[in-house]
């Protein structure tokens, strides 16, 4: 039976999400169509901070320096209870890695990624909103309404639902959102303030009562532009919008509520009360009252339809984890769908593998943001450095899922692991040592291959990576810092009569951060993810990981 597909996936929802989703699509040639149903982008500082994942993340897709030109630095945050300080934490990471902390405003951020989608020839189409959908075991049937309320129907391979707390390809799916509720409401400004808190701090002031319980509380992001903050506090009982909120249709208290917003009156009431120095506040550009949720969906996704974002799983904004878990939910499933969409490229089974990889992290981040709410990020139980990597996201990983080769045991990155940054390749041409992500940008999967020197071993290892993968496998060559190896460098690695990219471990540091101390293959994902890591490199074991990933992987 013939099927014709208007575009290969339909992405709904033009948040930060949908917008990342919708770039790495058309960034790897998949056709796409993004609808969003509102009109035009909301002005909101809602997500605020930028993780260094994420930031590793908008570099393999081409972003970074666009997103640091609009960013601030996040340098630490303050910490005062009734009055006094209390404790500064600063953010910092290891040296290895890229990037640090950064505030951004969303607004902000989903222009940078609706420009970056529109180089590739594709705009939101904005007023238009999905009404339902039915999917078959060959494409997915999407009704959308359009600005005009006229009716539509696509008929797509894929549906990405990408459309929030309220997601109607959740409901569509009829998958479960179990969770709860926060009694309080709080208040969320985008203003100034004329304090002399050190640049790129941000503020946490408290209020307890005699029992030690939290009475009032203030929350102050640092945004581009002098003095200016996202602040979050307390909602006043005049402001309460408990009882008659949007959410209430559907059982889901989460995000901007309508009704009367706060007056700078009342951000400088709790100001009054709360800063740690007399300030006054000013040049309001919002204000919203937002209610939290704690909730998750059962799984991530059904068939050929599937939810990323807030439409799987809302949070309390703790550690800004919320779009920046977005985020990485919609390029972890691009990568695997724009592989699927191609014929016969994709394993039967690398879509189930977004779910098994995904939700525990969303599980994870759920029960943990609602630990640091109720509890306070200060009193986590792990070492402050732990502490730092795990906010930063650094330490997501994917051991156990189906698609990456069994963790074992030994030092350094197992498979499943993020594959880190080092710095120090030197390459025949650039006369400037580069770093591994330098190496791996706009590359899809590598297969890096530490130590290992021209002839028939390299030969079976670079052939096998070429059949088991359709030749969707780049092959790359890092060198120890031995005597012959710039020279091996300088005139390239031959195999199979092809050149293969070589690269000087000239520091020791990709040896130090791998623990590769002997020739070893290490496969690294298109989400900056290991796959793999055989020592000594093993054909046989690269075909069988291979027939994970790829129909043409082999038995």
């Amino acid at each position: 039976m013939a099927h014709t597909f208007a575009t290969d996936v339909l992405v709904a929802g033009a948040g930060p999400v949908g917008l990342t989703a919708a770039a790495e699509l058309r960034r790897r040639g998949v056709s796409c169509r993004i609808v969003d149903r509102l009109p035009a982008r909301l002005p909101f500082a809602k997500a605020v901070g930028i993780q260094p994942r994420t930031l590793e993340v908008w570099d393999r897709m081409g972003l970074a320096r666009a997103a640091m030109e609009a960013a601030v630095p996040m340098r630490g945050q303050y910490l005062y209870i009734n009055g006094a300080e209390k404790a500064r934490t600063d953010l910092s990471v290891p040296p290895e890695v890229p990037y640090g902390f950064a505030a951004l405003p969303q607004y902000e951020t989903e222009r940078i990624l609706d420009e970056h989608l529109g180089r590739f020839g594709t705009a939101v189409e904005r007023g238009t909103e999905l009404v339902s959908f039915s999917q078959d075991a060959h494409g997915v049937t999407c009704r959308l309404r359009t600005p005009s309320g006229a009716e539509e129907e696509v008929r797509t391979r894929f549906l990405m639902g990408c459309d929030g707390a309220h997601s109607i390809v959740r409901k569509g799916l009829g998958l479960t959102f179990e969770g709860g509720a926060f009694a309080e409401e709080y208040m969320l400004a985008d203003v100034r303030v004329d304090w002399d808190l050190p640049p790129g701090y941000a503020l946490r002031a408290m209020h307890t009562d005699g029992a030690g319980a939290v009475d009032d509380v203030l929350v102050c992001i640092p945004l581009p532009g002098r003095g200016r903050y996202r602040m979050s506090m307390m909602v006043p009982p005049e402001l309460s919008t408990a009882g008659r909120t949007e959410a209430a249709s559907d059982g889901v208290a989460h995000g901007l509520q309508t009704g009367r917003g706060p007056e700078l009156a009342d951000i400088q009431a709790v100001l009054d009360r709360l800063s740690p120095k007399p300030t006054t506040a000013f040049g309001i550009r919002w204000t919203s009252v937002f209610r939290i949720s704690h909730r998750i969906v059962d799984r991530y996704g059904d068939g050929r339809v599937f939810v990323a974002g807030d439409a799987a799983h809302i949070h309390p904004p703790t550690g800004a984890q919320g779009m920046n878990t977005g985020i990485q939910d919609a390029w972890n499933l691009a990568w695997k769908i724009a592989l699927a969409v191609e014929d016969g490229a994709a394993h039967p089974g690398l879509l189930a593998s977004y779910d098994a990889e995904r939700r525990p992290v969303g599980e994870e981040v759920v029960g943990r943001t609602v630990r640091h709410a109720v509890e306070g990020m200060e009193n986590d139980p792990d070492d402050p450095a732990t502490l730092m990597l795990r906010e930063a996201q650094l330490l997501v990983g994917y051991r156990g899922s189906p698609i990456v080769d069994p963790a074992g045991e030994g030092r350094g990155p197992r498979p499943g692991d993020r594959a880190p940054d080092c710095e120090g390749l030197t390459e025949r041409i650039a006369g400037y040592p580069m770093r591994l992500y330098d190496v791996l940008r706009e590359r899809e999967h590598v297969l890096l291959l530490y130590g290992a020197g021209a002839g028939p071993g390299l030969d079976r290892i670079v052939q096998t990576a070429r059949d088991s993968s359709g030749g969707r496998l780049e092959v790359c060559v890092v060198l120890a810092p031995e005597p012959d190896a710039q020279a091996d460098a300088d005139a390239g690695i031959e195999a199979d009569a092809t050149l293969l990219p070589a690269y000087v471990d000239s520091r020791g540091e990709f040896a130090r951060l791998y623990a590769a101390g002997e020739p070893t293959a290490f496969v690294i994902r298109p989400d900056g993810y290991l796959g793999a890591r055989f020592s000594p490199p093993d054909p046989q074991a690269l075909a069988a990981h291979l027939a994970a990933v790829f129909a043409t992987g082999g038995d």
